[in-house]
């Protein structure tokens, strides 16, 4: 599980460093389709620089003002660039600026159109992510995923009347590709809310909160 989220993560990084993304504006609920499993659990562990990366990822600020977007990516995703390849970049894609900063970050500023596009982008990496864990060897009673426009409601339709172990903890997933796409996007998440679905009666056998994370029973 910890694997899928890291190369989400990476994922948004390349496109964020790249500003590559495209693809069509998604609606308000979407449907996660089955697609051929890429992992088995006995893959989803990773290092502890893997899981330094992901905590890493808090680090990254945007700031949107008026007309522009401004992105700081931390250097820990930022690779190992230089001033000119970033103004190779500018002037390939047509962004306002890209700097190099001295403890290895990257500033980048571009337009409101390019940052809805490389948001775009980012929603296709969580939305192939969570079509992945459809009918898989992970998550094979997992029948649909659903979520909200900006991923802080989600809804997992299962085969089992009550969650399985495996897909309890898909919540932490969850709850991770909510907070990332917030902090890409600029918008502070308070919560993100998982429920669970039966599949054959329709009702919320268990719902799940980030917030309450570490709260004590």
């Amino acid at each position: 599980m910890r694997k899928r989220v890291l190369l989400v993560i990476m994922s948004m990084i390349m496109m964020t460093s790249m500003f590559a993304g495209c693809g069509k504006e998604t609606g308000e609920s979407q449907s996660a389709e089955i697609e051929k499993p890429t992992e088995t659990a006995a893959e989803a562990e990773t290092s502890d620089d893997g899981m330094e990366q992901i905590e890493a990822v808090g680090d990254v600020d945007v700031d949107k003002g008026l007309f522009n977007v401004t992105l700081t990516v931390p250097k820990e995703f930022a690779g190992e660039t230089t001033q000119e390849k970033l103004d190779e970049t500018v002037k390939e894609k047509g962004y306002k600026s890209a700097t190099l900063n001295s403890d290895g970050s990257v500033t980048y500023v571009m337009t409101k159109a390019q940052h809805k596009e490389m948001l775009t982008g980012i929603r296709e990496s969580i939305d192939q992510s969570l079509a992945e864990m459809v009918g898989s060897s992970d998550y094979p009673n997992i029948t649909n995923v659903e979520h909200n426009d900006n991923y802080t409601s989600f809804t997992i339709t299962t085969k089992n009347a009550e969650p399985d172990t495996s897909e309890s903890f898909s919540v932490m997933t969850l709850y991770m590709y909510g907070g990332m796409y917030g902090i890409f996007s600029g918008e502070k998440v308070d919560n993100v809310h998982v429920d669970f679905k039966n599949a054959d009666s329709g009702e919320i056998i268990r719902s799940a909160n980030s917030k309450d994370m570490g709260n004590s029973d």
